[in-house]
């Protein structure tokens, strides 16, 4: 502690970045990423006494109601001003500063925004000791963990190739989105992704698509497809609605976007509303957040699974040694690198083969960034 002891923030600094797209991507509530179009991350930097630390926000308005406009703001006339001058190792301190600035309420508040500063600071303090983030926590169960491939928008007849496509790059896994077409048709491409996939890990996301008695009917068009699990097939408040469905489905039901703070999951813990918890840095706001929720999910013995935001490889670092300090040993889906390219990472970064990511090992989140080509990738998002 003594090497962080006199470490207070100077400066958060915040950059939106546009990043080349290489493949389409939707879920339920609209487009992703479209091929062609840059995608907009915005990264944020904290140093303290000369140390710098960097973490990432993923805006995408299809899924939360943070933009990129919204998290630059949040973070620069907000976030920033309430943690300037406290110690950098405080991460309970700054989450409390934080809650003060912009109120969780209902949800969270401004996750993706308080997430960005929060990851900057827990690779600022790896960094300031010479340590991974694993290391740092003193928990890292896990050297690797699996990749699943994202299946988003095809018609059944088309998953062949997508699937194809997944396993020639080594991957044994796939996610499918559904609730982007009629109910029967999202069975048709589940079903064309397992007759495609035999043997592989499968599951599928309706990012809030369906009611109760839909996702009831689906989930039984689902049972015979060795799907292991549902993920959030209701509104993210549904909470009655929740339990009525986990205890009539027939495939384990996995809670996303309704498990924004741990205590959340504490809501479904106590109403036995909740067979999988899903773990994703940017929707709990960061790091350390999101151990607590893990932590409480262990404890409450509920299976962990876990999931990112088509993020960049600071993001993607992130997740890993979150995951890695829980030993989720299933599939994960983290798809950034299937969807966009992180041009700022031209040093050390995540090595990903065969659909297996590799959890960094060096200095805080273990990717080394290019400041000069962060500057020359940044975009204005305000003049917009």
């Amino acid at each position: 502690m003594n090497a962080l002891a006199g470490l207070t923030i100077d400066a958060v600094e915040t950059y939106a970045v546009a990043l080349p797209t290489i493949r389409s991507f939707g879920v339920s509530g609209g487009s992703v990423a479209v091929a062609g179009t840059p995608s907009i991350r915005v990264l944020v930097k904290v140093t303290a006494g000369g140390v710098t630390g960097w973490g990432e926000a993923t805006p995408i308005p299809a899924w939360t109601y943070e933009t990129a406009e919204s998290i630059v703001t949040t973070v620069d006339r907000y976030l920033a001003p309430a943690i300037l001058g406290r110690p950098a190792w405080d991460l309970d301190g700054v989450t409390a500063a934080f809650d003060r600035a912009i109120n969780r309420g209902f949800t969270i508040g401004a996750p993706l925004a308080k997430c960005a500063v929060d990851v900057a600071l827990h690779d600022l303090l790896g960094r300031a000791l010479g340590v991974s983030v694993g290391v740092l926590w003193g928990q890292r169960r896990r050297e690797t963990i699996q990749l699943g491939w994202i299946v988003s928008g095809q018609t059944a007849a088309e998953v062949a190739d997508a699937v194809a496509e997944g396993r020639s790059l080594g991957y044994a896994a796939f996610k499918v989105k559904v609730g982007l077409h009629s109910e029967a048709e999202d069975a048709a491409v589940v079903r064309a992704v397992r007759e495609a996939a035999p043997d592989a890990a499968l599951w599928v996301d309706a990012n809030q698509a369906y009611t109760v008695d839909g996702a009831l009917r689906m989930a039984r068009r689902l049972a015979d497809l060795d799907v292991t699990a549902f993920e959030q097939p209701l509104p993210a408040n549904d909470v009655a609605g929740q339990r009525r469905l986990r205890e009539t489905s027939p495939i384990p039901v996995a809670l996303d976007e309704s498990l924004r703070h741990p205590s959340d999951l504490a809501t479904f813990v106590k109403l036995n509303a909740v067979d999988v918890a899903i773990a994703k840095v940017q929707r709990s706001g960061g790091l350390t957040l999101s151990r607590r929720l893990c932590a409480l999910a262990e404890d409450a013995g509920v299976r962990l699974m876990g999931s990112g935001l088509t993020d960049s490889d600071l993001g993607l670092a992130a997740s890993l040694h979150l995951f890695a300090a829980y030993g989720i040993d299933t599939p994960v889906d983290l798809n950034g690198r299937q969807f966009l390219t992180s041009s700022y990472a031209t040093g050390a970064t995540v090595e990903v083969k065969d659909g297996t990511a590799r959890v960094p090992t060096g200095p805080g989140l273990g990717v080394e960034v290019d400041e000069s080509v962060v500057r020359e990738l940044a975009v204005d998002v305000l003049a917009r």
